[in-house]
């Protein structure tokens, strides 16, 4: 297994640069990853493919205004501060940008916050000390931060959450949950769908590309997560009562996954909390997700290394290709799948 086995074409132009209003009118290819058929189909109509005792499990972290603006002191030189993940009340590990940001260099925030780089970790990676908590400043200071690869402004950021985001944590959003609406949430759940909530908060390397040859050799990135027991005691009342369980969402596959690792037993699913690095490669077990609803991912990626361990590589890369056939829209704002 090489990285270049996960490699693709996709025209530029088949990248998606804004979301579709509504929501749920993104296109749906559907995969059966037994015999490789496809489907296509508008998202509002998944509720055509699954039904009851069947439970959806959706990860509701919301994407924090992870990007700040700052200036050094002395000097007044731009700063700009890009927060991935909070490691104490006051320290976040960071992404910075600018010149002379060793250890010890203050900067000033607007609204009077100010900082100090507390460690210099690796490349622009730094460990930040705000002088107070930074969250309380987040709706005055902050702003929503959109994968590198999409160029086009947002003009509501919420369109850049899912409608069930609740708990704040990630620096990206769950995207195979943007193409829900309430009104559709609704309509699953009176058809006796269950839903079940995670929570696992996004990194940016969950953009990262693969670089090493083998992806044996590529270090996961590890992310926060958990499930707690209303959410285990759903997933195992629709196993017992022959439903699948389906995951929106790469995220989502990773935490309950998670929940069950170093166990070969599809019932010892437990409530986790903590950090995951799991890494999920083609020759993984499956122990609890049946299904999952996923978009369209990067080449060399980790997460269409994921899919294709779900669904086999030959079937993700021929459904790839059908789906630039058609004219599906690909990456965060772009179309999605549904793998049965």
């Amino acid at each position: 297994m090489n990285t270049s086995d996960f490699d693709y074409d996709l025209p530029v132009e088949f990248i998606a640069q804004t979301p579709l209003e509504p929501r749920d009118s993104s296109r749906l290819l559907v995969l059966d990853r037994q015999t490789g058929a496809i489907q296509h189909t508008i998202f509002r109509n998944i509720d055509q493919f699954i039904h009851a005792p069947d439970i959806l499990v959706l990860n509701e972290t919301r994407v924090i205004p992870a990007r700040i603006f700052a200036t050094k002191i002395p000097g007044g030189g731009r700063v700009e501060i890009l927060l991935l993940r909070r490691i104490e009340p006051l320290i976040w590990e960071a992404i910075v940008g600018g010149k002379g940001l060793h250890d010890g260099r203050r900067l000033q925030i607007k609204g009077g916050l100010k900082a100090q780089i507390f460690r210099v970790l690796d490349g622009p990676r730094r460990l930040v000390r705000f002088d107070e908590p930074v969250e309380p400043f987040f709706d005055d200071i902050g702003h929503v931060p959109l994968p590198p690869y999409i160029h086009s402004p947002l003009s509501d950021p919420e369109r850049y959450q899912t409608v069930y985001a609740h708990t704040m944590g990630s620096a990206a959003a769950p995207t195979a949950g943007l193409h829900f609406t309430p009104g559709l949430l609704d309509k699953i759940q009176f058809e006796g769908i269950g839903l079940g909530k995670v929570t696992l908060h996004v990194g940016l390397d969950t953009f990262a590309p693969v670089t090493e040859e083998d992806p044996l050799d590529h270090t996961i990135h590890t992310e926060w997560c958990r499930i707690d027991l209303e959410t285990v005691q759903k997933v195992l009342e629709a196993r017992r009562s022959g439903g699948r369980i389906i995951a929106v969402g790469t995220t989502t596959v990773r935490t309950l996954e998670s929940a069950v690792r170093g166990s070969n037993d599809r019932q010892n699913i437990f409530p986790f909390e903590g950090p995951t690095d799991l890494y999920i490669l083609p020759g993984y077990q499956f122990r609890v997700v049946d299904a999952m609803i996923t978009n369209f991912h990067l080449p060399r990626s980790t997460l269409l290394m994921l899919v294709s361990a779900f669904a086999g590589r030959e079937r993700i890369l021929a459904a790839y290709q059908e789906a630039i056939r058609e004219g599906y829209r690909f990456y965060s704002f772009g179309d999605a799948m549904l793998i049965l």
